[in-house]
């Protein structure tokens, strides 16, 4: 199964291809989409076309998008929901199932705390992906959440094939 995990963010958009067989997990890419343009729409649009192209290039099976939390700055906030709109869109578009996760949650499957700090989250990854390159805490963390998502769709899975078997 490859799994696409995106990290959103207006800015920088994080995301990270693994692969999962059975427990064994391998990383295939990673990186970051920078947004382009003056405005609003033409960043979206430019964070639109970048993981376009990278969901064609990989061809994922399964995608994960983190949930956003709600902060102090509701202009941010509302901004960031844009963003995790396109993460969410860009999928979709292509007919792949998306999970949907939040920060505890992957933080809590990937290091063992729900609070865990950043470079926790860095270290972790690069323990379960040996040898990967890791091109910025973004694409970190959108690692983070497709080893997640592989985690719980290895459970779902097997649920439903039990639950069909009986």
């Amino acid at each position: 199964m490859r799994v696409l995990g995106i990290d959103p963010g207006l800015r920088n958009m994080g995301w990270g291809v693994i692969e999962a067989e059975g427990s064994r997990l391998s990383h295939v890419a990673n990186g970051i989409c920078h947004s382009d343009g003056d405005d609003l729409a033409e960043r979206l649009l430019s964070l639109y076309n970048q993981l376009t192209e990278i969901v064609a290039r990989f061809a994922p099976d399964t995608a994960a998008v983190e949930q956003t939390f709600v902060n102090k700055d509701a202009v941010g906030t509302l901004k960031l929901g844009q963003a995790r709109a396109i993460a969410l869109l860009v999928p979709a578009q292509a007919g792949v199932p998306i999970g949907e996760y939040a920060p505890n949650k992957v933080k809590k499957t990937v290091v063992g705390v729900g609070h865990a700090a950043k470079v926790q989250v860095d270290h972790m990854v690069k323990m379960q992906l040996p040898g990967v390159v890791i091109n910025g805490p973004d694409a970190a963390d959108a690692l983070a959440i497709a080893i997640c998502h592989a985690h719980y769709s290895r459970g779902s899975a097997a649920a439903l094939r039990i639950k069909g078997a009986a």
